[in-house]
């Protein structure tokens, strides 16, 4: 596995590169101190299997740098490691395309958690605190502004609100509607879920929709961390495998 590390701190770069070589034989880490020095490093050599990603860096907002780099390179996956740990910080990573955030505070345990979760095509975020997201519950994926919808949220998460979210087993859904939620959770568009599931977008719409009504949400990015308190409940990879 060869990983892109982008910090613009000399000794959390080098602490971070140690911690992740340590995953295995197998793992081959490149340090960039820049967004310019990563991507120098990207356009020489695009072959990453994953890109872990601070925000704070001197000389590009992490955001932006999220957004450039997921737009140029959609195959590889970008993790983003950060002093911060607010919810709304994690909410606006994963709409902009993050597979997954880690706080720098958290142990070699779970960045190797998240690693893995990410590595196996699945989304890590932080536990969080949120609560139920109001009326909007079933509207249909796409549907209503998503920046209204991350807004509401952000005030929620920030208020510190607590949601409460039954597990994966008692949403009730059906089969197809489980196998929608899996790709969803890959952060796969409707054309590519119907692709892969051999379905219509239209009946692939419906289905998100239900997904999104199970779980008390409005927009993709909220089932995500709704999905992501459950299983930091239930065990990580239950909505792999859930029952049907």
């Amino acid at each position: 596995m060869k990983v892109l590390l982008i910090d613009d701190h000399p000794l959390i770069l080098s602490a971070l590169k140690t911690v992740i070589q340590g995953l295995g034989d197998h793992v081959s880490v490149v340090g960039a101190a820049s967004a310019a020095e990563a991507r120098g490093v990207l356009a020489a050599d695009p072959d990453f299997d994953l890109v872990l990603l601070d925000l704070a860096l001197g000389d590009a907002h992490g955001f932006d740098v999220l957004t450039e780099f997921r737009a140029q390179y959609p195959a590889v996956p970008v993790v983003v490691v950060s002093a911060s740990d607010r919810s709304s910080d994690v909410i606006h990573a994963v709409d902009l395309g993050a597979m997954g955030f880690v706080p720098k505070r958290a142990s070699n345990e779970i960045l190797f958690e998240a690693l893995n979760v990410v590595m196996s095509g699945g989304i890590y975020v932080p536990p969080m605190t949120l609560r139920s997201f109001g009326d909007g519950a079933g509207a249909p994926a796409g549907a209503g502004s998503v920046p209204q919808a991350l807004a509401v949220v952000r005030e929620q998460a920030e208020a510190g609100a607590v949601q409460k979210t039954p597990p994966l087993a008692s949403l009730g859904l059906t089969p197809r509607q489980t196998d929608v939620l899996a790709l969803l959770l890959q952060g796969k568009p409707n054309k590519l879920i119907a692709r892969d599931l051999n379905l219509s977008v239209e009946t692939v719409k419906d289905h998100v929709a239900a997904v999104l009504r199970a779980l008390n949400v409005s927009s993709r990015t909220q089932a995500v961390l709704a999905v992501s308190q459950m299983t930091h409940q239930g065990g990580i990879n239950a909505w792999r495998n859930p029952p049907r």
